[in-house]
């Protein structure tokens, strides 16, 4: 199995392709792949200024708000018409739609998930109390909120803004927060 953890403020920030924010990849899989090629990848995007997403065809998205005052998502086709602004509110669209975004109060950080629908599936939760979470191949946890016990293969302590992720063996956890008002993002990847 493949474990590994960090933390998302050690991660280099890279400027996207149209100069409308920054990046903080966490995790791409497999791990040479460019945004072309890849099965799944995970992200911290800081929006900076109004502007279209990146087209990406035969990408499932999740758009999670984190901080700021959030995004209007809105497809040119007016299929997708989303006001991201409550943070911890997961949001699924196809990569492939042509999407601008204006930003509502600021700037804003969002937790990003895209899987190649030919290769996987992304399930994003977010988790707020105790709980078992089902058996995995591959995925990621993020203490957004406070500290969390994760019981797996080890037990392993993430605290506020540190990830942990797995691949290549099916292993399933048991996640504890370590005070009442914790949240965790939990995302299973499957084939």
């Amino acid at each position: 199995m493949t474990l590994n953890r960090f933390n998302v403020h050690d991660l280099p920030a890279m400027p996207w392709k149209n100069g409308g924010g920054m990046t903080r990849e966490l995790v791409c899989q497999p791990p040479d792949a460019d945004m072309d090629s890849f099965d799944w990848r995970v992200s911290i995007a800081h929006i900076a200024s109004d502007g279209p997403f990146s087209s990406f065809s035969g990408v499932d998205r999740i758009i999670t708000l984190l901080s700021g005052g959030g995004v209007h998502l809105l497809g040119d086709d007016g299929q997708v018409d989303h006001w991201l602004d409550t943070p911890l509110v997961p949001f699924t669209f196809a990569g492939e739609a042509a999407i601008q975004a204006r930003l509502l109060a600021g700037d804003c950080h969002d937790f990003n998930v895209m899987a190649r629908r030919d290769v996987c599936n992304a399930s994003l939760q977010v988790v707020r109390s105790a709980c078992d979470w089902p058996l995995a191949p591959q995925g990621l946890f993020m203490a957004v909120r406070g500290s969390w016990t994760l019981q797996g293969s080890s037990i392993e302590v993430l605290l506020p803004q540190q990830c942990l992720w797995w691949s290549d063996a099916d292993t399933d956890w048991r996640l504890c927060p370590q005070r009442p008002d914790a949240a965790l993002l939990a995302l299973k990847i499957t084939n």
